[in-house]
């Protein structure tokens, strides 16, 4: 008999927990409901932004293609949509400059250059890209004091072209006929550490054009055999 109590007990008990489970979600499953949605939805959405940006992203890059190879590629890759990002814009802008460089028309370059660094001030990369390439679309032509002041803020430590702006600042003093200032600017980038392969090269060979000796290999390497003791 007391079993038979503890079960009918144990079932009213269970009946009771489903009633409640059953009032509560009646009261609050439209809450939980719309937190799935919502995850849905946000998921979705992401995706959806996702395909879009790719879609945009591989537009530009065809129309940026298709700009290089018109009669005027100048006039072709200033007109690409940017698809609503002002990064693309300098690239294109870039991507021009490049072109009058090669025309020859080094000036309107790098005048197209400094404006497009001016419409991305807040990307450090690309505004100082884009400067850096300035200087060296103008070279001798530029203004003195701008081209001294543009390359000490490219060459502050921890800038994106530091050691490109360095190599800069030696082509500037040998252009100025300060040889021995040259050599010594050459010798301290030398030193730094993240000199790629392309711009060791460069400086040695600007060293050894100054009459100076270059830059010695360092790491581990053959030694020479000493020589033999005298008898």
């Amino acid at each position: 008999m007391a079993n038979q109590n503890d079960s009918f007990i144990d079932e009213v008990t269970e009946d009771l927990r489903r009633d409640r489970l059953f009032m509560l979600f009646r009261r609050f499953g439209w809450i939980a409901l719309l937190v799935i949605l919502g995850i849905v939805a946000g998921a979705a959405w992401r995706e959806y932004a996702r395909s879009q940006n790719e879609t945009r992203a591989e537009a530009w890059g065809d129309a940026v293609l298709a700009a290089q190879q018109a009669s005027d590629p100048v006039a072709a890759l200033a007109a690409v949509d940017p698809q609503g990002g002002q990064g693309r814009k300098a690239l294109a802008e870039m991507l021009a400059a490049g072109a009058e460089a090669e025309a020859g028309l080094d000036q309107k370059a790098a005048e197209r250059l400094k404006a497009a660094a001016a419409a991305v001030k807040d990307d450090p990369v690309l505004r100082d890209l884009a400067l850096l390439k300035a200087v060296m679309a103008a070279g001798p032509s530029m203004d003195a004091a701008e081209r001294d002041r543009i390359l000490a803020d490219l060459s502050k430590p921890g800038a994106p072209f530091e050691l490109l702006a360095l190599e800069q600042k030696a082509v500037a003093l040998i252009g100025a006929g300060r040889t021995e200032d040259a050599v010594t600017l050459i010798t301290q980038i030398q030193q730094k550490d993240g000199l790629s392969q392309p711009l060791r090269r460069r400086l040695s060979e600007m060293k050894i054009t100054l009459g100076a000796e270059p830059e010695q290999p360092q790491g581990p390497g053959p030694q020479p055999m000493p020589a033999p003791a005298a008898n």
